[in-house]
């Protein structure tokens, strides 16, 4: 049984989250600090997944699942935090009455963060009386702050799963919330209740979706994140035009997405296998692989844009061994320290996948690194171009 204070505890806390997000310059409108004051996020996560201290044995992540009736306290702290809840694993949705710890696992539901649920709002510069489609509702928080902002009448918001989808819809409903729900891909938007003048999107594209173009009337703004099999990711505002073309800016920051389950990355096989028809000897790579792995927003940006040159390629590491696979061309690489900090690079297939990377690297750099927000996005002629005025005509050009 809930507590009787549950409420009173909730709004306490949900107050001070709300001061702590506006006192970073976070709640800078209003009406969006009004929206995070009163909706109860608690009712939309009645339970979820935290990081143990330690991982296991196999150095995995231990997923400890938080209710009410488990950690009162743990569970009401953590749900007005400012901090992505996990919600869902491996699309294996869990029975909250009697959770287990996972095991690593990847997520594929979430609550996302407050301060990035309004951000995007704000983002794609949503008003009042802008019809308005939201991918992937996900627990339905993001959907109940539109809801309480912009009011219900014009909220249209679809998720893929539909036990997720049923779960939000409970708590949306309960709180009085009453959008347009469905069960629908997001890839193919929500041709029912188009043309929208916002697209938002709370997970990530490989490629921005046509339906989405087609379904955003002109003078609309798209507001989504691009990701791929390297795991590099970039927000992008869009413009559509109405003929079906688009241009907008990718935005600064290091936002990251679950992807579009149909956009996920196939299985590769063994590595092992890939790297039996490389050549045996290499030569000295002109860019350590760090350039594009190492925990800093440099890095980040870097990531998506080696991604945009080799779109199909996927990573992983062996032991020290750095491994460049595409399945769609065949082709693979390998990245092998030496004793003194060079890089060894052995690649084979139609595709040199390292040394198409390192032209975008060397480019970058003699453009004076410049930042994410520099670079623009069109949409013309069925394809995607990413595009940089001291960059043009670089692998990344074309998506």
């Amino acid at each position: 049984m809930m507590p009787a204070d549950l409420e009173t505890d909730a709004a306490r806390l949900r107050d001070v989250m709300a001061k702590d997000l506006a006192r970073n310059g976070l709640l800078a409108d209003p009406g969006w600090r009004e929206a995070v004051e009163r909706v109860p996020r608690h009712r939309f996560t009645p339970g979820f997944y935290l990081p143990a201290d330690e991982r296991d044995e196999q150095g995995l992540t231990v997923w400890e699942p938080v209710t009410a009736e488990l950690d009162y306290g743990r569970w009401l702290t953590a749900a007005y935090s400012d901090t992505t809840l996990i919600t869902q694993f491996d699309g294996d949705e869990p029975d909250w009455k009697t959770p287990h710890p996972r095991h690593g696992g990847a997520p594929t539901s979430s609550s996302t963060l407050p301060s990035l649920v309004v951000r995007m709002w704000a983002d794609a510069d949503v008003q009042e009386g802008h019809t308005v489609l939201e991918i992937g509702t996900g627990t339905g928080y993001s959907t109940a702050l539109a809801c309480e902002r912009l009011g219900s009448t014009d909220i249209t918001s679809i998720e893929v799963d539909p036990h997720r989808l049923e779960q939000a819809a409970s708590a949306l409903y309960g709180c009085g919330y009453t959008p347009t729900l469905a069960v629908a891909d997001g890839l193919y938007g929500y041709w029912p209740e188009a043309k929208f003048d916002r697209i938002v999107a709370a997970c990530s594209f490989r490629t921005v979706p046509p339906a989405l173009l087609a379904q955003t009337r002109p003078g609309g703004k798209i507001l989504l994140t691009l990701s791929g099999w390297l795991y590099g990711y970039a927000r992008v505002l869009l413009t559509v035009t109405g003929d079906g073309t688009a241009e907008g800016q990718i935005l600064p920051g290091t936002v990251s997405f679950m992807s579009a389950r149909t956009h996920a990355a196939p299985s590769f096989g063994n590595p092992a296998h890939w790297a039996a028809s490389l050549p045996e000897a290499g030569r000295i790579a002109r860019h350590s692989p760090q350039r594009i792995t190492a925990a800093t927003e440099e890095a980040f940006h870097l990531r998506f844009l080696a991604q945009c040159a080799v779109p199909d390629t996927q990573t992983t590491t062996i032991g020290e061994v750095m491994h460049l696979i595409d399945v769609v061309t065949g082709s693979a690489a390998t990245l092998t320290p030496r004793e003194n900090g060079d890089w060894e690079v052995c690649e084979d297939g139609p595709v040199k996948l390292w040394e198409r990377i390192e032209q975008v690297l060397s480019a970058y750099d003699a453009a004076g690194a410049p930042g994410p927000e520099t670079f623009s996005l069109h949409i013309y002629d069925g394809g995607q171009h990413l595009w940089h005025p001291q960059m043009p005509g670089l692998p990344l050009s074309r998506l």
